[in-house]
């Protein structure tokens, strides 16, 4: 990514950032997702509001202080307010993206952060984890988070890049964000697209790409691969801007849910709202716009949103 000429945010602008994104990735009506109209048994749309706005004081201290810190104070504040585990793959992602944020190229500079991240670092995402307590984890050999690290969090996360596309991000200098979800995101936004529409076939681009870690752990390779199918699917039929691809993404969304929430692509979420927060604080997505609002259902019965 070339270097941004935007004005560079102020740390409280950052936040704005940092939780807009937040806020624009849950309310778009993503199939197998939380949205404004869906909620899970045990996690609800307003659960996702909550923890937007709670990460709002660790970003904005996120330059200043340690990775590490900035994840565990932002994973702490949400779970002050919310009884579940909304946004730990969120704020794994923008916590270093924050960190790295300021003049120069971004990603060079979230390079050099990367690559300084220490075992106290790796202590504190541990805790933040455990606090969490995100589904579908299990236990590995090393780099085990029930365990006190002995290897830096760089390390931690490049033991687990085959298995968990997050920390994949972290040993590629956020391949996905830099070169799928930002490019998707800025040319569909190019074309003067409905926002919502932007935010969910950027999402399906993700999943069609790269099947979804959270599936591959709750379920295996070959469901998370299925579902990538199914985006697949929907995009050649013209996703969110043909009545057949929306029809597709109707049948992905009922395929996706069910009680035990073992198919949600959460993982493709937390890299739609990286790239998110990653142009918005790049001056790239002018909100202003009439084209901008986030599309409401065009029939009544239709809860998803499409």
């Amino acid at each position: 990514m070339a270097e941004s000429t935007a004005e560079i945010l102020s740390d409280e602008e950052l936040g704005d950032a940092a939780q807009l994104a937040c806020l624009l990735e849950a309310s778009a009506s993503k199939p197998g997702n939380v949205s404004r109209y869906r909620d899970f048994n045990n996690t609800s749309f307003e659960d996702f509001l909550i923890s937007a706005i709670a990460i709002g004081r660790a970003i904005r201290r996120a330059q200043w202080v340690s990775v590490g810190e900035t994840i565990w104070k932002a994973i702490y504040d949400t779970q002050r307010l919310v009884g579940s585990n909304t946004n730990l793959g969120i704020v794994l992602l923008l916590a270093p993206l924050a960190k790295a944020y300021g003049h120069g190229v971004w990603r060079k500079r979230l390079a050099k952060v990367l690559a300084e991240l220490t075992i106290d670092d790796a202590r504190q995402v541990y805790q933040a984890i455990r606090l969490a307590a995100p589904g579908g984890l299990g236990q590995v050999e090393e780099g085990d988070v029930a365990e006190e690290p002995q290897i830096t969090l760089g390390e931690a996360m490049a033991l687990a890049r085959d298995r968990d596309t997050i920390a994949r991000e972290y040993a590629t200098d956020f391949t996905v964000t830099f070169e799928l979800a930002c490019p998707t995101l800025r040319q569909y936004w190019k074309d003067k697209v409905d926002f919502s529409k932007v935010i969910v076939q950027t999402y399906l681009t993700i999943l069609a790409e790269i099947p979804d870690t959270l599936i591959v752990r709750k379920n295996s390779p070959a469901v998370a691969e299925e579902v990538s199918q199914r985006a697949r699917e929907a995009i050649l039929a013209g996703g969110v801007f043909s009545s057949k691809g929306r029809r597709q993404i109707e049948e992905l969304d009922r395929f996706l849910r069910d009680e035990t929430h073992h198919l949600n692509p959460g993982t493709t979420a937390d890299l739609v709202t990286a790239a998110l927060f990653v142009m918005i604080a790049e001056g790239g997505l002018d909100l202003r716009s009439s084209e901008a609002r986030l599309e409401r259902p065009y029939r009544e019965e239709q809860l998803s949103g499409w």
